[in-house]
């Protein structure tokens, strides 16, 4: 290995905390409580708890992963996936079973972290990674219809001049982030006007006290174990799945790299407190923390004041952030879906320039992910589509030339490409078993690579079968690792293949 293959690649600083970085910081982690309360407040609903259960969650995680976690101002709180998972659960074993099965999923996630399972994001095609973020802008923008769907022309101007306040105020000032201004505003104006509009308050009931530690009241049995585990597992799973694909995305945004082994252990460590603090299974809030990064923050702080700033607001201020209008925050989460999609991506001439196989493989991760509303199970099919696609498309790279020769009784064949389960059996339709005049075989596989048994099988086939007619076939040609494998299987597999 060369020294320019072992050096490693540049990490770009992160931002110094000057006082210009201070305030970006501060501001931005308060932008993002504000957006969490309604969000913490729906999901815990979705899940079928007290809205304190998510709200707890999204402070307890938001201050632990900011610590605890590889990827600097990202978010991460109550979720829409997890909430989905749990609420069987929630609904037929009670609270106690969530809060055991939160620890659970969090020790599941050290684990998978431990054992490395943040490589396999390398895995992860930029087709699919393309549908990710393009599906996360849909369902961050469904996600807000309820709020203003059919509720007259009052909430749509307060929509709208939010909007505008968003796009436009940039371009004046970035001193203050834009969407910060556009909630101060819409609710004054709503306020000092009495327009009836819903408001945060309507949304559900506000703790009054800090949250505590506490044990889930379970017995400590195997039928416990039973009933929980199986939603541990699911909730690890997403919840890290959504996290590494949120921290991937952040590392594009930002042009730095995170630590996405630490990000999944600290994910579990982070829901681990959680679940002994009453709060439901959280991961990477992918709304609220493209809200964060495009409002300039960059550093670990800004994630530790979201959920500060989240437990102050609702403690402390709850009287006063009851009557922030939902029209502001939707506001807010329609800008950063506008901000999410990849629109690029979808334009007319990137179209026709992309092979076919990347557009359908977006498409699908999209539609996937709109139809069940989950992320985690969009990413895995279209990652399970590339892979068909991949595999059909290498398997028709490999092929077979032939020659005689001159001085006759021996052909020659040339086979070319990658030699897998894919590819094997057309390979051994190419050879003529029962050609006159020839008593030899040589298969040249100098410009072929075998992948697997299949490969192997197929050979030990067409060795065979040429033996059956009387011909003596020959493998030449093979490259170290093929050899390695052929040496090792040869012979030992037509039973099994």
């Amino acid at each position: 290995m060369t020294a320019q293959q072992t050096r490693p690649r540049p990490r770009l600083p992160l931002p110094s905390l000057s006082v210009s970085r201070l305030r970006t910081e501060v501001l931005a982690g308060l932008v993002v409580a504000l957006a969490l309360i309604p969000e913490a407040i729906s999901f815990s609903i979705i899940a079928g708890v007290d809205p304190r259960i998510g709200l707890f969650a999204s402070f307890t995680m938001a201050v632990s992963i900011a610590f605890l976690g590889g990827r600097p101002a990202m978010i991460s709180a109550a979720t829409g996936a997890m909430a989905l998972v749990v609420a069987p659960l929630a609904r037929e074993h009670g609270v106690d079973h969530l809060l055991a099965a939160t620890i659970l999923a969090g020790l599941f996630q050290v684990v998978l972290g431990l054992a490395g399972v943040a490589k396999l994001m390398r895995f992860v095609p930029p087709s699919v990674m393309t549908g990710f973020v393009n599906a996360l802008a849909i369902l961050i923008f469904l996600a807000q219809v309820p709020h203003f769907a059919g509720e007259g022309w009052p909430v749509y101007a307060l929509i709208a001049a939010g909007l505008a306040i968003i796009f436009v105020l940039p371009r004046l000032t970035t001193a203050v982030p834009a969407p910060l201004v556009a909630i101060i505003v819409l609710t004054g104006v709503t306020v000092a006007s009495g327009l009836a509009v819903p408001t945060v308050g309507d949304m559900g009931k506000l703790p009054e006290s800090m949250p505590v530690p506490l044990l889930p009241d379970v017995p400590l049995i195997w039928e416990t174990l039973k009933v929980i585990a199986p939603y541990s597992a699911t909730l690890a799973l997403v919840g890290l799945m959504e996290s590494l694909m949120t921290a991937k995305l952040v590392d594009d945004i930002t042009e730095t790299r995170s630590a996405k082994g630490r990000e999944a252990r600290g994910q579990g460590w982070a829901n681990i407190i959680t679940g002994f603090f009453g709060g439901m299974a959280s991961c990477a809030m992918i709304g609220q923390t493209m809200i964060n990064v495009r409002s300039g923050a960059r550093t670990r702080l800004s994630t530790f004041l979201a959920g500060a700033f989240l437990l102050v607001l609702v403690v402390a201020l709850g009287d006063v952030v009851a009557v922030i209008p939902m029209a502001a925050l939707v506001a807010v989460m329609i800008f950063v879906s506008i901000a999410t999609m990849d629109w690029h991506s979808i334009a007319p001439a990137t179209l026709r320039r992309m092979p076919w196989t990347e557009t359908a493989i977006m498409v699908v991760t999209v539609a996937v992910v709109v139809a069940t509303h989950n992320l985690a199970i969009g990413v895995i099919v279209g990652v399970l589509a590339s892979t068909a696609l991949f595999a059909r498309g290498v398997a028709h790279l490999s092929g077979v030339t032939s020659v005689l020769d001159p001085e006759g009784g021996v052909r020659v064949y040339s086979v070319r490409g990658d030699l897998f389960f894919a590819s094997s059996n057309e390979l051994t339709a190419e050879f003529d078993y029962t050609e006159e005049g020839v008593d030899r075989v040589v298969v040249d596989l100098s410009r072929a690579h075998m992948w697997d048994s299949s490969a192997v099988a197929a050979l030990d086939h067409a060795v065979d079968k040429f033996a059956k007619h009387g011909i003596t076939a020959e493998i030449t040609g093979l490259n170290i690792p093929s050899e390695e494998l052929h040496k090792d299987l040869s012979g030992n597999l037509s039973a099994a293949h």
